[in-house]
């Protein structure tokens, strides 16, 4: 399978675009009015409104069609699920190997003041690292989605880039608590934020050498299980968390028919 310098390149970009999400957390978090529950639960609902149209209504059925040129329908629907299961099995595994009290799905830490400065930092620290482990797949899966075309990519990397928002205020507003530095917080959730162009470049070097329609067809499939996971493990739960429900149901299905809409323009 063919794809362009000029196909990598923007997908490359769009994938750093949707990892400097963390750094938009950042500044946002400067301010107290960008950490009010209403305006995260409707971010996170949105985000996982367009993750989950997108992974059950555009990629699987591109993902089988692809398969289906190839393979026997009975085929191509096996092979496409247990892509979609080793997604999940993927982003499954990095979440229980990061342990409980640093994992990024637990939002309570935006409001979260430690007593001890030291303590503050090290949450904050430690935060910026389990959020880059778990960036690192969400990079690959939106670097794939970039290669297969902006009328899918572009909302995917909105909703990849309001899903960072949260966990740069996440790693930002503990950090800066600690030591007082506007600076330092911000770093920290760039190099949080970076493990997705990161993911994208590993993405470029170690897949595209082998990169088939059967591969293609494998990674679509692989990248809506991790998008399915992320929404109904991390995103819808952490925006019912913040106590507005029908900001997220709403948010949510306006991430959902914004995604329908560009998938019939495009």
């Amino acid at each position: 399978m063919d794809v362009s310098s000029q196909s990598l390149i923007v997908a490359f970009i769009l994938t750093l675009i949707a990892g400097m999400g963390t750094a938009v957390g950042a500044l946002m978090s400067l301010h107290p009015k960008a950490r009010e529950a209403k305006f995260l639960a409707g971010a996170l609902g949105f985000s996982a409104g367009v993750m989950l149209y997108v992974s059950f209504l555009d990629l699987m059925p591109e993902a089988i069609d692809e398969l289906e040129s190839l393979y026997s329908s009975r085929l191509a629907n096996l092979y496409s699920v247990l892509a979609f299961f080793a997604g999940i099995a993927l982003i499954a595994l990095i979440d229980l190997l990061v342990p409980e009290d640093e994992n990024p799905h637990e939002y309570n830490h935006i409001e979260h003041k430690p007593d001890k400065p030291s303590q503050s930092k090290r949450t904050g620290i430690m935060l910026a690292l389990a959020i880059g482990i778990h960036n690192f797949p969400e990079g690959m899966a939106t670097f794939v989605s970039a290669l297969d075309g902006a009328s899918v990519a572009i909302p995917i990397v909105i909703a990849i880039t309001l899903h960072n928002i949260p966990e740069g205020i996440a790693v930002s507003v503990p950090i800066y608590n600690a030591t007082g530095s506007r600076k330092k917080a911000l770093v920290f959730s760039i190099l949080s934020g970076l493990a997705e162009p990161v993911g994208a470049l590993i993405g470029m070097l170690f897949l595209l050498s082998v990169w088939t329609p059967v591969m293609n067809a494998l990674l679509l499939a692989g990248v809506a299980g991790v998008m399915v996971y992320i929404s109904l493990d991390e995103l819808l739960p952490s925006a019912e968390n913040y106590g507005h429900h029908h900001v997220t149901v709403t948010s949510l299905i306006i991430g959902m028919a914004l995604m329908a809409t560009s998938i019939l323009m495009g």
